[in-house]
């Protein structure tokens, strides 16, 4: 099963052709084809790449910003440099990293966030997905004060339970949103990419994703759990056991 799973890696087509341009990963032309069909990045642009490795991503940001643009990746694992980027290394939703994000892009405001990042996998669904969608979350959180007005954001999403809930969540900053399935994606792969253009900052106490979308899941699981301390209440209700005809 291995060895066929490596034998269908090595054959894929969008591998080769990204070896063949000198990108480090099939993901580049993800982000590509995101930027064909959305206009997302332009000439000049400050971008934050959030979940870098192994730079595919920044390498295609560093060729849409050109000189006069900034592309700061992070990520937890190490990426061999890519000319023209800053890459940190760290966890984005720890404060410490921030900080160290902050100060590279060395600007008030970004103008694209593109993020491919995915949890470490455990091989069970279910958790690896809701673990993703957290994580995502997390990212909005963090980048959407430094996101101009007008800056777009794309993100990986895994599709499953609690989708719906974050996009309705993260609609109200943005004036579009839609999913995207680029055909680089492998056929077997459940990954959707959230494509959210023209941000509309938003103010107030409420603004943040991450405390609404896990209130959310929990009135989608039906509510918090009992109270302990809450009075029984006496029922009419009873159940009656049905005759059953004497022989």
């Amino acid at each position: 099963m291995v060895d066929r799973w490596v034998m269908q890696h090595q054959q894929d087509a969008w591998r080769k052709q990204a070896k063949a341009s000198g990108y480090r990963a099939r993901s580049a032309f993800k982000l590509k084809q995101i930027q064909e069909r959305h206009k997302l990045i332009e000439y000049g642009d400050r971008i934050l790449d959030v979940g870098c490795h192994p730079g595919g991503w920044s390498q295609v940001s560093v060729e849409l910003v050109g000189k006069h643009g900034k592309v700061v990746g992070v990520d937890l694992q190490s990426c061999i440099p890519v000319e023209g980027a800053t890459l940190i290394i760290g966890d984005i939703t720890d404060i410490f990293t921030q900080n160290v994000v902050l100060e590279a892009i060395d600007s008030e405001k970004i103008d694209v966030v593109v993020s491919d990042i995915s949890p470490d996998i455990t091989g069970k669904w279910d958790i690896d997905q809701a673990v993703s969608l957290e994580l995502v979350a997390a990212v909005f959180d963090f980048a959407l004060p430094i996101l101009r007005k007008g800056g777009h954001f794309v993100t990986k999403l895994f599709q499953g339970v609690g989708v719906e809930e974050l996009i309705d969540l993260v609609k109200p900053h943005f004036m579009t949103v839609k999913r995207f399935s680029p055909t680089a994606s492998r056929n077997t792969s459940s990954e959707v990419f959230l494509v959210c253009k023209h941000h509309k900052p938003k103010k107030g106490p409420d603004w943040k994703i991450s405390p609404q979308f896990e209130k959310a899941l929990e009135e989608r699981k039906g509510g918090m759990d009992p109270l302990d301390d809450v009075a029984p209440v006496k029922s009419t209700f009873s159940v009656r056991k049905k005759s059953t005809p004497k022989e």
